[in-house]
């Protein structure tokens, strides 16, 4: 019987999602924000400014906007739309991919908005390694889920999915 892979590598990440497992280190938490916004300004200002509205409260849980408001809002870019009006959908749809396809919590409804330094330069955002990111996120959950009191599994699962079925 021959030997192969018993593990997920950076290769397989970019072979099988096509995401860049080169280039710059992604990092950084809620409390990091000051380094990316001019002037301190809080989180909710700043979500604001980058995508020109704000969710009601009934839609916030903590640092997290539910899912179907990001749809709802966000579901289709009006016709004839200005180059901003766009640029914030893209922010938008980046936010949900980032939160619900490569680094999914279990919540399984909110998207996080630790993606805005991200998504605040769309130009950059090809410079990431996004590769390894969602595979170091796709190791911590799986170390996580090995708790016995743990019952759902998180990250990048189509990841997983594709490694197992190739």
């Amino acid at each position: 019987m021959p030997f192969g892979e018993c593990t997920i590598t950076l290769q397989d990440v970019a072979y099988q999602l096509g995401l860049p497992v080169d280039g710059r280190y992604m990092s950084g938490c809620l409390s990091e924000f000051q380094i990316y916004i001019q002037g301190g300004r809080p989180a909710w200002v700043w979500f604001q400014e980058l995508l020109g509205v704000t969710p009601p409260p009934s839609q916030v849980q903590k640092y997290a906007v539910n899912c179907s408001w990001f749809q709802e809002t966000f579901g289709e870019c009006p016709e004839g739309a200005d180059d901003e009006t766009v640029r914030r959908y893209a922010r938008a749809y980046i936010m949900m991919l980032l939160g619900t396809q490569l680094f999914a919590d279990k919540s399984d409804n909110c998207v996080h908005i630790r993606w805005l330094p991200y998504v605040a330069r769309l130009e950059e955002m090809g410079t990431y390694s996004w590769g390894s990111a969602a595979l170091a996120w796709l190791y911590r959950c799986m170390c996580r889920v090995a708790n016995k009191h743990v019952v759902k599994l998180a990250g990048p699962l189509q990841l997983l999915q594709s490694w197992i079925f190739w």
